[in-house]
This record gives structure tokens, C-alpha cells and sequence, in this order.
């Protein structure tokens, strides 16, 4: 028999990304979006403007995977293109009202899920696994824009 302290931090780690993954395509998908669409909107909507590369990189995805997630999402009426000012070669994303709707209502419910995931965790503890998250995701090199 095993033990605890057998299993991995990487593997316990991926047992949780597969529970969210699941809640939060149950919880999307009623408004027609997949989690990693899901993702994608809700990094935009903190960071507007953003190209496909750099919504790619933010989203976990590869640049040629968030290539067919920005037209899907634009013609599901989610985004839109505009052409960077800066660089004209550039496209800028940004989200349409109708994408904010939908951010809005899914707000509650996807707190929810986070909620059921930290449950059986104290106040302190929860500051602890953020912090300790956070430390873990900088020290393999993808910070995030802020």
C-alpha cells in the first residue's frame, strides 16, 4: 500500500487541474465555452488589448490553438480585432459587451467552484496556498502579466 507522501506534488496537481477542468466545462458550457475559452476571455478581460501570442502565452495554450480560439470567439461575438496604432502589423484584442455579459453571469458560479475546492481550508491556509501557488508558477518561469 502506498502512501501519501508517495504521490507527487505534479500528480496531485494535475488531479485538481482535471477537477476544475470538468466543473468549469459543466458551468461554460451553458453559455457555449469550453474552459480554455473561459480562460482566454477572463485574461483579456483583466489585460485588454492584448495580441494572440500574448493572450496565448497567458492562456496556456499554444499560439496556433488561441489562432482558432480568437476566431471562434469573434464569431461567437465575444471579441473583437483592431489594428495596433504602434505596430500596424499587430492585432489588438479586445472584449465585446456581449463577452462581458457572460463574464458577469458565470462570475458567481465559477467562484463557487473555487469556493468547493478550498472548502476544508482555513483563512490562513488559503493565503498559504495562494502564495505557495503563485511561488511554484514563478519558478518555472511563466509569470503572468499583473
Amino acid at each position: 500500500m502506498t502512501s501519501q507522501t508517495d504521490v507527487t506534488l505534479l500528480y496531485l496537481i494535475k488531479q485538481v487541474e482535471l477537477a476544475i477542468r470538468n466543473r468549469l466545462d459543466a458551468v461554460v458550457g451553458g453559455h457555449g465555452l469550453t474552459s480554455l475559452q473561459y480562460t482566454a476571455l477572463t485574461v483579456l478581460e483583466r489585460h485588454p488589448g492584448m495580441t494572440s501570442a500574448d493572450l496565448a502565452r497567458n492562456s496556456f495554450v499554444r499560439a496556433q490553438t488561441m489562432a482558432q480560439m480568437v476566431v471562434d470567439l469573434e464569431a461567437k461575438g465575444h471579441l473583437s480585432r483592431e489594428v495596433d496604432e504602434r505596430s500596424r502589423r499587430r492585432m489588438l484584442l479586445t472584449l465585446t459587451p456581449s463577452a462581458q455579459h457572460v463574464l458577469d453571469e458565470l462570475r458567481e458560479p465559477v467562484a463557487e467552484i473555487e469556493s468547493e475546492m478550498v472548502r476544508g481550508l482555513g483563512v490562513r491556509e488559503r493565503e498559504t496556498f495562494r502564495k505557495a501557488l503563485q511561488v511554484s508558477r514563478r519558478a518555472l518561469g511563466e509569470t503572468p502579466p499583473r
